[in-house]
């Protein structure tokens, strides 16, 4: 262990990756913590003068002087001036104080901001941008994590970098939320408003509330470039929104037509297929609708009948939406359903208006063996009978008002009744005329709306479109066509996804009856002559322009000589339409911007896969279309995230994880008051609170921003879910208390007169040096090629790996002895292991900061600068690091892990004595049986290394020939290595034979079984030769270890005939 205070031991976080390693960890950790102890101990009695600072802390103890607790806390930094350090390094790692002045330096010093005139390359991600209203989430979380490695990477790595800012107007969140503000304030609707008044309120509402989410993004350090922040309704991009309206009009891509839509009867508007959630109902289900005071019953399906024309008899049929028979105009059977043969031609009457219903046959729609075999058609309420409509020629009758009552289509007998209450209306009224044929339990989905949780109503209305079919062409062929492809989809799951939806594109509906947002660029020209004045009643009279006066010349030129009013669309477009020409508008566009030559296309788009078709295929569509490239050449779609137990993330479990609670830190009460600021009724509250007593028990620890970035960022090898577990969270915060003692350590080592030198030439240098720094290569090789193949979680485990159990578990123990009383026989060495250390932690801080930027801004600012060397103002603009071939030396690391097993193994053994005599270095002798030459050759030469990492006090090599040593436990390492331990007062020689049998029995099964598969017959024409000489290879070892066990196991076996001797 690193440094000299007790940590609290805490799950290592990458156990839950590699769980097959949990019971070694376990033992490594109770070594460790006697390790720790004994280091304290003997730092206590042995001088050290190694440095200044030392010599300081001695006089201080021999003097009685106690420390003064200021020197350990940072001074008072002024806002944006670089962090001022305490001259002493706090005893422990303090998420909060550490994460404190970076980033406002950072922003005030400009290192975020791109520059469009460098001769760099160029690295260009667009943020996606959040909704105005939004709040940081875990998910934002993950995707600033994420993007700011990447950010951070490249800058450091040579690239001119350009992470660009901006939020989402948010069209319907942003309605509700101020429509919602100024009922509770005013009790006042926005009708009562008026448009233009309520849009000054939003736009009031945003200046004061709104963008709270990028104030937040700071915190979680995303050194994006502030410079270049933007609004998706702000001059620029509303300009960019027109000019694409525009552009597509005039190319016949837009138009407007009378189609189905998604209808919103609280908000009063057409919603996106995004916008509506899905309820599974199995049965019978009383669920609240906004607006009404009982509850509605769904998951029925209620039977009636119409009576034929003639008096011929009646036709039955079901439906889920009673009151939508209101708008039937025919009933469709199937051409070849016998029992309806004689129906072909003929008409049904309707009960309440008598309308003429015809009987249309439609194989397309009836499945003559569902039900009764007859269906009603509404064509203007049904997407299936709206495609029914258009085949046979039917009439499209729409019941419903904007606000969900019937209009005078229905009927004076429901007219004004909310359709709810319609549907108990109706459903009496058949009954009354003796037509009602009865109800039953009826599974189906119910679409609601996620902003309002209004039930979804198909409603027919005139709307503005966007013909997709070309623009998902070309967007599939940047993907697929080896010809043409410009963009790769990583996952490659995610690509068969972009396949299918784009294969099966509709158009895309771009207007919405919402007062926030962009308006449609479109005016409706009402002539003097028109004998209908109402907008929209003739569909030729639509003009597009940029603005009124453009308008006002369309008009004049494709009605010359008439008189005309002209009236701007309410209508605005849908919040996806700006959105999609984000990595467009950002940069300038339409104006040809010196951003827009420099950084498009952009490098990666970075978001959720969910959002794939909604989001990233009308980037791919718009981008391609109107800026003439793909918009980015990578799209990487990161997992969503669920809780630890893999459930959806829901205000009513309770289980909703704020990342700024998980970085300083709330008590269990603070969750629980959190709860009981929303809405959630008793009931939910009540389940909710017990679930978090359950998952947080004693609240959140403060884990501080760089712990969350790089366990968020080791989630993503997850597949398309994340289960996100916050003991992994506090796990990565603990490791991070392991870098600071580690660099503690370095500067206790180092001392105050150390110069690093501005290159190091490993050959000289002791074993223990040339193998951290040849291990410290193959983790920067590994890192720069997993982050350059989107795998972030093996970039951070490589990182980890190398910095937890090689740097600190291995190399900070192996070099103490050189360190420890200033033994004069240690001078090279202590000098080349001081060169190291600082080359190790000097790189590997560089190594780990694009994942967490704080703690390595920090622990690098106090490392020493080498001579003659002007180091980079922040470690951020400094060189990522490369790999150094001369430090490369496959011997060394194959040494290293034959030494490293052999400590294993000597520690298993250890592992199993009494509790007092774990830590007994002074009696506890080892010794190394090998079985070649060569093996006795390397354990000979590192017998320093493994006395120290094992806490032996010798070891003797010993070879076959040699007597065993008596009172040891044994352990076999491999086929060439057997290590003893003496274990004198503890030995159990008939508990250790039984192991030995229970692993020599593993050994055997192993062999049996590799040899059955190879003398099987065809093997040998099966299999490839390059996997028989494997196999070969695994025969021999395993043969070559048994005999190394039956060794063992007779050593043992005369141990215990000498005892029974006695």
């Amino acid at each position: 262990m690193v440094g000299s205070e007790a940590q609290p031991q805490v799950e290592d976080p990458e156990k839950k990756k590699k769980k097959e390693e949990k019971a070694r960890e376990k033992e490594l950790k109770k070594l460790k913590a006697a390790q720790k102890a004994e280091a304290a101990k003997l730092q206590a009695q042995q001088a050290s003068n190694a440095s200044k600072t030392a010599k300081k802390k001695n006089v201080k103890r021999e003097t009685g002087e106690e420390e003064n607790p200021d020197d350990y806390v940072d001074p008072e930094t002024p806002f944006g001036e670089k962090k001022q350090l305490s001259s002493q390094m706090a005893k422990q790692y303090c998420p909060s104080a550490v994460e404190k002045s970076w980033y406002a330096w950072w922003e005030k010093a400009q290192y975020f901001v791109a520059d469009s005139s460098s001769s760099k390359p160029t690295f260009v991600i667009v943020l996606p941008p959040p909704n105005v209203t939004g709040a940081l989430h875990i998910g934002h979380a993950l995707t600033a994590a994420i993007e700011d490695t990447m950010i951070r990477w490249r800058r450091m790595s040579g690239y001119n970098v350009l992470w660009v800012p901006g939020m989402d107007h948010a069209g319907i969140a942003t309605q509700v939320v101020v429509e919602k503000k100024i009922a509770k304030e005013r009790k006042l609707t926005r009708h009562d408003v008026g448009r233009e008044a309520f849009v000054s309120e939003v736009w009031n509402w945003k200046n004061e509330y709104g963008g709270t989410i990028l104030k937040q993004l700071r915190c979680l350090g995303a050194s994006l470039d502030w410079s270049r922040e933007c609004f998706t309704m702000d001059e620029k991009r509303s300009k960019a929104v027109t000019e694409a309206f525009v552009r597509l009009y005039k190319e016949g891509l837009i138009y407007r037509d009378l189609r189905l839509v998604n209808w919103d009867c609280v908000l009063r508007t057409a919603i996106s297929d995004i916008e509506v959630d899905y309820l599974d109902i199995k049965d019978r289900t009383l669920l609240k609708v906004p607006g009404y005071e009982k509850p509605v019953e769904f998951g029925v399906l209620i039977s009636f009948a119409y009576p034929l024309e003639g008096g011929i008899g009646e036709i039955v049929v079901a439906t889920t939406r009673i009151e939508t028979m209101l708008g039937d105009t025919a009933i469709a059977i199937h051409p070849d359903d016998p029992r309806y043969k004689h129906l072909h031609g003929k008409f049904a009457i309707h009960p309440f208006n008598g309308r003429k219903l015809p009987i249309v046959c439609d194989g397309i729609l009836v499945d003559p063996n569902f039900g009764s075999g007859a269906v009603k058609i509404t064509p203007a309420h049904d997407p299936n009978d709206f495609e029914v409509g258009k085949r046979h020629n039917l009439d499209f009758i729409n019941i419903f008002t904007d606000d969900g009552k019937i209009n005078s289509n229905g009927g004076s007998e429901f007219t004004g009744m909310p359709r709810f209450k319609a549907r108990e209306a109706v459903t009496a009224a058949l009954e009354k005329k003796g037509l009602y044929r009865g109800i039953k339990a009826n599974e189906m989905r119910l679409g609601v709306c996620s902003r309002s949780n209004d039930v979804v109503e198909p409603m027919i209305k005139p709307q503005w479109y966007v013909n997709c079919n070309s623009m998902a062409k070309e967007a599939l062929d940047v993907v697929f066509d080896v010809n043409k492809k410009k963009m790769e989809i990583i996952p490659k799951q995610y690509a068969a996804e972009w396949k299918r939806w784009l294969d099966n594109i509709r158009d895309w509906c771009i207007s919405r009856q919402l007062w926030w947002g962009h308006r449609v660029p479109a005016w409706y020209v009402t002539l003097v002559d028109d004998e209908l004045k109402e907008v929209g009643a003739y569909s030729d009279h639509w003009v597009v322009a940029r603005n009124e006066e453009e308008a006002q010349v369309e008009a004049e030129s494709k009605f010359a000589g008439k008189k005309f009013e002209i009236t701007q669309d309410p209508d605005v477009l849908d919040t996806w339409f700006s959105s999609g020409l984000f990595p467009l508008s950002v940069l300038g566009w339409p104006d040809n911007t010196e951003d827009l030559r420099k950084f498009y296309p952009t490098s990666v788009l970075e978001t959720g896969h969910d959002i794939l078709f909604f989001w990233v295929a009308r980037m791919v569509m718009l981008g391609i279309k109107l800026g003439g490239d793909v918009p980015f050449t990578k799209v990487y779609l990161h997992p969503m995230i669920r809780d630890a137990h893999g459930r959806k993330m829901s205000k009513s479990l309770g289980n909703v994880i704020d990342p700024l609670e998980v970085i300083t830190g709330i008590s269990l009460e603070g969750l629980h008051k959190r709860l009981e600021q929303g809405n959630l009724d008793p009931t939910e509250l009540k389940v909710a609170k017990e679930g978090q007593v359950k998952d947080f028990p004693n609240g959140i620890p403060e884990c501080g921003t760089d712990a969350l970035r790089f366990s968020l960022v080791s989630y993503t090898a997850q597949s398309d879910k994340i289960n996100l577990d916050i003991q992994r969270v506090v796990g990565y915060r603990q490791w991070c208390n392991k870098l600071w003692n580690a660099i503690r350590f370095a500067m206790s080592k180092l001392g105050d007169d150390y110069t690093p030198p501005t290159k190091i030439d490993p050959h000289s240098f002791p074993f223990s040096c040339r193998w951290i720094l040849s291990v410290l290569n193959k983790a920067i090789l590994k890192t720069i090629s997993s982050l350059e193949s989107y795998e972030f979680s093996d970039a951070s485990s490589a990182v980890y790996a190398w910095w937890q159990s090689q740097l600190c578990d291995v190399y900070i123990e192996v070099i103490k002895p050189y360190f420890s009383g200033n033994d004069p026989k240690f001078s090279a060495e202590r000098s080349a292991a001081q060169d190291t250390l600082w080359t190790c932690l000097d790189n590997g801080l560089r190594l780990l900061h694009p994942f967490m930027p704080f703690v390595t801004e920090e622990l690098w600012q106090r490392l020493p600068s080498p001579k003659d060397c002007k180091r980079k103002e922040s470690i951020m603009l400094s060189d990522y690091p490369s790999v150094v071939e001369a430090w490369t030396s496959e011997k060394v690391e194959y040494e290293m892990d034959m030494v490293e097993s052999a400590v294993k193994s000597l520690r298993s053994l250890r592992a199993s004595l009494p509790a007092k005599e774990r830590h007994e270095r002074s009696v506890r002798a080892g010794f190394a049986l090998c079985q070649t030459t060569a093996v006795a050759e390397i354990i000979q030469s590192h017998e320093l290394e493994i006395s120290t990492l094992a806490a032996l006090s010798s070891l003797e090599v010993i070879r076959e020939n040699d007597e065993a040593p008596s009172g040891c436990g044994v352990s076999v390492v491999n086929e060439a290595l057997s290590v003893y331990l003496k274990l004198t007062g503890a030995l159990n020689p008939e508990a250790e034979q039984e192991k030995i049998k229970k692993k020599m029995e593993e050994i055997k099964r192993q062999r049996d079984s590799l040899t059955k598969t190879m003398s099987a017959s065809g093997y040998k024409e099966k299999v490839r030769p390059n996997i028989h000489q494997e196999n070969e290879a695994k025969l021999e070892t395993l043969r070559q270890q048994l005999e190394s066990f039956e060794l063992a196991s007779e050593h043992l076996q005369r141990q215990i005939a000498g005892v029974s001797e006695n």
